[in-house]
């Protein structure tokens, strides 16, 4: 017989390590796994000094906004040093709401760390944030566009 009360959680240390790793890896901010009755959900909180507060609808603006144009990158996009890949497969919005303005421009001025875009990965707001300082050269995705694991979304040189 076990000395643990019925109906009671045993928590896997190990496995709680492993999904924030996962975590990590991912740069998602939220994870959960199931297993029979037994669910475990992971999360973390990012600071950022002025975070963005995320609120997407599902429905489309009213005016959809104009389709980015993209300035000629020298080297092809995959190639190009500033190219910034999505992290996780998702859905790409380039504002906070379908109101807000959007994050970035072509010829926008970025420091290390500035929001860029976010991506909704199950139902979770990822803020994908610029890996440098830089001038915004290329915005490679529409707004509410589907994105793939290691797609280019953005050129920052």
């Amino acid at each position: 017989m076990s000395d643990k009360p019925s109906g009671a959680m045993q928590i896997e240390a190990d496995l709680v390590r492993q999904l924030a790793e996962l975590l990590d890896e991912t740069q998602l901010t939220e994870i959960e796994v199931q297993d029979g009755d037994r669910r475990i959900r992971v999360a973390r909180t990012i600071s950022h000094t002025a975070a963005p507060t995320y609120a997407v609808a599902a429905a489309p603006a009213a005016a959809p906004a104009p389709a980015p144009v993209a300035a000629a990158p020298a080297a092809p996009v995959g190639d190009n040093p500033g190219t910034v890949k999505s992290p996780m497969v998702g859905t790409v919005y380039l504002a906070a709401s379908p109101e807000a303005d959007d994050f970035i421009r072509i010829g926008a001025t970025v420091s290390a760390g500035d929001t860029l875009l976010i991506i909704e990965a199950m139902k979770v707001m990822n803020a994908i944030s610029a890996p440098k300082a830089g001038t915004v050269t290329a915005i490679l995705v529409d707004n509410g566009q589907p994105v793939e694991f290691d797609q280019p979304l953005v050129v920052v040189e």
